[in-house]
Order: C-alpha cells, then structure tokens, then sequence
C-alpha cells in the first residue's frame, strides 16, 4: 500500500508539472515548434517504446482486435487528443495556474458524470449519483471561482496577463480542453473487450497490465489529433523550418522532458491505484487530482503568474483550489459508497 501510496504522489507531481518546462523555451518560439514534438514523443514515441514493457505481447493484443473492439478507445482517444492540444494553448493564453485549474475542474466533473450517463445512468436514482452531482456541481464552482480570479487579476493591470478579449478566449479554451480531456474516461469506458483480450490467453496480462493497452489506444488516438493539428499549425505558419536549425535542440530536450513528466503521470497513476487496495479508485483518485490541481497552481506562482497581482485575485485562486480538492474529495467519497 505504502508502494502505491508513493506512486499516485509522484504521478500527481508528473501532471501538475508537465506544462511548467514550457516556461523556459525563448518567447520567440512558435507555439507548435515546441507543442509538436512534446505531442509526438507522448503520444507516439514513448507509448511505442514503453508500452511492450507494460503490456506482455501489446502489439499482438492490438493485432487480434476487432474493428468494433478498438474504434471507441480510439476515437475518444482523438477527442481527448484535442482536448491535451487545446490544454497546450490555455497554458499560453492564461498560465499555468488558472490552466491547469479549470482544465482539471471541468475534466473532472465531465469525466466523472458523462460515463456514468452513459454505462450506469441508474446511478443517479441514489445516494452514491447523488454525491457524484454534488462534487461535479463543487467543482464546476471551483472553475467559475478560478474565472473570477483570472478577471481580478486583469483589473489588476498586470501586464503579463492577457487581454481581456485574449483572457475570455483563454478561459474558453481552457474549459473546452476540460470537457475533451474527460474523453479520456469515455476511452476506458469502451475500452473493456480491449482489456478482456489482453487478459485472455494467450496474453494474460493482469489487470492493471491490461489497462494500459486501452491507454496505448488511447494516446495512438490522441496523436491523431495533437499531431495533426501541430503539422496545420507548421504548414500554415511556414515554421517547419524551426524544427531542424541547431537552436531547436534545447526545445526538443524541453518537449521530452515535458513527454516523461505526462506519461510518467499515467503510468504511475495506473499502477499505483491498484496496489492501494479495495479503496484504490477511490482513495487514488482524490489524493492524484488534488495534489496535481495543487502542484500545477504552485508552479503557476513560482513562474512569477502572479507576481505583482490584486491581493484579491491571488486568494481568489486560492479559494477555487480549496473548493476544486473539495470536490474532488466528494467524487471520491461517491465512489466509496
């Protein structure tokens, strides 16, 4: 338990830290010069050279599916895809903190309720739906808290925030990225005949092994997306050039860097919820979301975000985190009854 404990922390730390590297590429970067190769070495790259280490046999699990077996971790995948894409220019548009903070809150609170709807829309008839409404409507709060501040912030006058037609637009984003990341979820949810093939002879993969052949599908799905979008972005600006002239190079080791820190999140979260026994989903899911709203609004502070801002709008950051890990704490409450 102490060893899954470790892993959903260190996990957390990952996916509240991936977008802080971004942070220290030159300011005259294009945006898809760095989001590019992080979307291809996430997506493609590592899933490729790490998953056949979590995954006894993952390509021969992949090469005995159906069609109707892999379409929906696929195709979710893809809109998730879209959803990591448009999290990449939230990051640009309002920084890190208020990013991370309606990303995670809205992805969330649709993560949570959509499958339900979906798979098991009896649930909401007791006291467990009922507790699940409650933290996805806390959390919704959080994000329209987090909002405000951003709004507080810019009254402020600070000259790093964007302007107010550029902050609508990011908050926007930002939400448009949580709904889409929930896909995520939805990947899983129509992900377990892959699961069951996985397991099956002649696999026989266990269970928390057989999961990360859903999240291989998923991310090969998610770079659909991601990475088509990054090559429209290069061709329309006429900025494939960037990616072979010698000062990339930095870029690149900050794109991998950004790579691990993501992956690394999913993997850790996906082997770590196991080992922390019968409440692992549960118990897991609280303390990763938490602690990564909570690590990604700190690298927020300590990128200077918030440096010269209205006190007001700094402890109005503050009370949406607090009312985000409440949230959070109630969908995990939910999920124990």
């Amino acid at each position: 338990m102490t060893t899954g404990l470790i892993l959903i922390v260190l996990g957390a730390l990952c996916g509240g830290s991936f977008g802080l590297p971004s942070k220290f590429v030159r300011k005259d970067t294009p945006w898809e010069t760095l989001w590019g190769p992080f979307f291809f070495f996430a997506t493609v790259l590592l899933p490729l050279l790490v998953g056949p280490a979590l995954v006894k046999s993952l390509f021969g699990v992949c090469g005995s599916l159906t069609p109707a077996q892999w379409i929906g971790p696929v195709a979710f995948g893809f809109l998730w895809g879209l959803g990591s894409m448009t999290l990449g220019l939230s990051f640009a548009f309002v920084g890190l903190s208020l990013a991370y903070a309606i990303n995670y809150g809205v992805q969330i609170a649709f993560g949570t309720v959509v499958p339900a709807l979906i798979f098991t829309p009896g649930v909401f008839g007791t006291a467990k739906g009922a507790m699940m409404l409650a933290g996805a409507a806390v959390c919704i709060l959080g994000v329209v808290v987090s909002g405000r501040a951003a709004l507080a912030k810019e009254r402020g006058g600070d000259a790093r925030l964007a302007a107010p037609r550029s902050l609508g637009k990011g908050i926007a984003v930002a939400v448009l990225s949580g709904v889409l990341c929930a896909c995520y979820a939805l990947a899983f949810g129509f992900g377990g005949d892959v699961m069951r093939q996985a397991s099956a002879a002649p696999f026989g993969n266990p269970g928390w092994r057989a999961s990360f052949a859903v999240t291989a599908l998923a991310l090969w799905g998610g770079s659909l997306s991601a990475c088509g979008y990054c090559a429209y972005k290069l061709t329309v600006n006429r900025t494939w050039g960037t990616l072979v002239r010698p000062a990339v190079l930095p870029v690149y080791a900050i794109a991998l860097l950004m790579a691990l820190l993501h992956d690394g999140a999913i993997a850790c979260f996906g082997v770590g919820c196991p080992r922390l026994g019968e409440l692992g989903v549960s118990v897991g899911y609280a303390i990763f979301m938490s602690l990564a709203i909570f690590t990604g609004t700190i690298n927020g502070f300590l990128a200077g975000e918030w440096r010269g801002a209205d006190p007001r709008a700094v402890n109005g950051i503050r009370i949406a985190l607090a009312i985000l890990v409440a949230g959070v704490c109630l969908l995990a409450y939910a999920n124990a009854l």
